[in-house]
């Protein structure tokens, strides 16, 4: 697998090395000593979640201020354009984001350290996105930060106003926001 950096330190795109003919493909989406080895990463994964959106759904942005959750997210069918945002008020890059297309054809994952607030918007007719998570789902310890906070300023590509769950509609701006020491 090819692994690249991204501008701020901690996520990290993943490429698998995909082997395909006239059949079709095949590649490894996940492989635990693999992934440890070349990304540094040894975070154990406790649960994969599933879902499918419609164009212009997007979800985010989420993380859970305890029982944190990392997270490496791939999108199987269609294309989203994913988005992290760095959420450790200690950090020199607090506030900042960073996106990527993962989408079915290009095969991209996306690793989401602890720390950071997680979204994404679906670009294509559909998507369905998977992904890991290092520690379960905690309703409680969740928090959703605006997707348009102008304080973050996410270039978001969205053809009109995306759809929105009634949680996402709540989200608060990172000022009013309880984030990571």
């Amino acid at each position: 697998m090819n692994v690249i950096k991204t501008e701020i330190p901690g996520p990290l795109i993943i490429e698998p090395k995909v082997f395909g003919d006239e059949r079709g493909f095949f590649f490894e989406s996940f492989n635990a000593r693999a992934f440890a080895e070349t990304t540094g990463v040894r975070d154990l994964f406790v649960q994969d979640n599933h879902s499918r959106s419609a164009k212009r759904v997007l979800r985010g942005l989420h993380y859970q201020i305890q029982q944190p959750q990392g997270k490496l997210v791939r999108a199987v069918e269609g294309e989203i354009y994913d988005v992290v945002v760095d959420v450790r008020r200690s950090s020199p890059t607090f506030g900042k984001w960073e996106g990527v297309t993962l989408s079915a054809e290009n095969k991209r994952q996306l690793w989401v350290p602890v720390g950071f607030a997680h979204g994404f918007v679906v670009t294509s007719d559909y998507a369905e996105v998977l992904y890991k998570t290092t520690d379960y789902w905690a309703p409680e310890h969740e928090r959703s930060i605006s997707w348009n906070d102008p304080a973050l300023a996410i270039d978001w590509p969205l053809d009109g106003e995306p759809l929105l769950s009634a949680k996402d509609k709540a989200g608060v701006p990172l000022a009013e926001a309880e984030v990571f020491a």
